[in-house]
């Protein structure tokens, strides 16, 4: 059974780069694709349809009654601050990471398997306790644009570049 997971954040409307990604996506095929916020506007959202996206808000995402109505629109998980489930087994817990706090709890609850978060625009595969943190870097404003794949039953995670 596929269990990959895709994961994107802070995208910031940047369509082309988001164009790159989405492929890369489709050519992958996870079972999951995780966008850890910032996506900013409401059309955007069309370049991931086909793709099965759960997402959460980031600080810059200020149509958030747009946003929700165009993920009810193209079938994506319900958008929210923070996102919590299961899949192929482990918990996820997925937020923005605005406030590095509500990470830092998280982690020390150490009741997730997986802690994904975005915002700071750096790639990040730290493991804490039982937790491993994953943010997938950015398509925007970033040193190198990248996402990351995720395989959730031996915790590889591999980072992609996307070429600008």
């Amino acid at each position: 059974m596929n269990t990959l997971v895709g994961i994107v954040s802070d995208t910031h409307e940047d369509v082309r780069m988001i164009i790159k990604a989405v492929k890369l996506f489709k050519e992958r095929s996870p079972s999951l694709v995780i966008h850890c916020g910032d996506i900013i506007s409401p059309p955007v959202l069309e370049r991931f349809a086909g793709l099965p996206l759960k997402l959460v808000f980031g600080n810059n995402d200020g149509e958030r009654s747009g946003l929700k109505k165009k993920c009810s629109e193209l079938s994506f998980s319900e958008i929210d601050d923070t996102l919590v489930f299961e899949h192929a087994g482990k918990t996820f817990f997925i937020n923005h990471g605005t406030s590095a706090r509500v990470i830092d709890e998280a982690v020390a609850s150490q009741k997730y398997d997986y802690v994904l978060h975005g915002h700071t625009h750096i790639p990040r595969d730290e493991i804490v306790g039982r937790t491993k943190i994953i943010n997938p870097g950015a398509l925007f404003s970033a040193d190198s644009y990248t996402i990351a794949f995720l395989e959730p039953e031996t915790g590889s995670v591999e980072f992609v570049e996307i070429p600008e």
